[in-house]
């Protein structure tokens, strides 16, 4: 069910300690990264942070009404101390047990298009990439907006670290088939793929499911996935 507008979203997201400001991704970047774009409620970027302190993630999603959402599931997901989380920079996690079962505070989110995702974010400083249930944009004369489309491939690898990796998934047969093509029109290499996740005990290991990927495969829907480095 699609969220509906919230009034004043926008302002309200950046009163969070767990959101950041657009303009403030390129100083925001400290030791490992992994982004996660188009993360929805933030189900999969909440989970994968916590199972990872000593990662910083960040999610980036279009809508502030999601952004709040997702700020509003991660608070519900963790008991929140007297300690403040640092709303000004992500420092590096020193020990792994320390914030495993406490505050997230390895995770931000940040309302912003993925269209300018390579001014957002300097040049070399991503880890990874997530791209979880992208919008299919089923249209011929809309492929151009589709987020594994050669053009967005060429934006990713301006941010990404040299070995870096994209790890793609969705339900959609159709996107994926376009999306393996678009990687021969980029400088990615096709590492893995698979067209039944669920059933590949190597991809699937460890794999955490987003929300849309929890109610796809309820329906009987085998989900796709592919890692491409760079």
């Amino acid at each position: 069910m699609r969220l509906r507008h919230k009034k004043n979203a926008e302002v309200d997201i950046l009163k969070s300690p767990y959101c950041i400001d657009v303009n403030a991704g390129k100083d925001i970047v400290k030791g490992k990264t992994y982004l996660e774009l188009g993360m929805g409620k933030g189900q999969f970027i909440i989970e994968m942070a916590r199972r990872n302190p000593m990662i910083n993630f960040i999610g980036v999603e279009k809508s502030a009404t999601i952004v709040l959402k997702a700020i509003d599931n991660l608070n519900k997901s963790v008991s929140i101390n007297s300690k403040d989380v640092d709303s000004e920079s992500i420092e590096k996690i020193d020990s792994p047990d320390e914030r495993r079962n406490g505050p997230i505070d390895n995770l931000r989110f940040m309302c912003a298009n993925i269209e300018n995702i390579d001014s957002i974010f300097k040049p070399n400083s991503i880890d990874k990439i997530y791209l979880n249930f992208s919008d299919p944009w089923p249209k011929k004369r809309h492929e151009i907006r589709r987020l594994t489309h050669r053009n967005f491939l060429k934006k990713y690898e301006n941010i990404l670290k040299e070995n870096s990796t994209i790890e793609f998934k969705t339900d959609n047969i159709d996107l994926f088939d376009f999306s393996l093509e678009e990687i021969k029109y980029s400088n990615f290499k096709l590492i893995s793929f698979t067209y039944d996740l669920h059933n590949d005990p190597l991809l699937n290991a460890d794999n955490v499911m987003t929300e849309y990927e929890e109610k796809f495969s309820k329906r009987g829907n085998s989900i796709c996935k592919f890692i491409i480095s760079i």
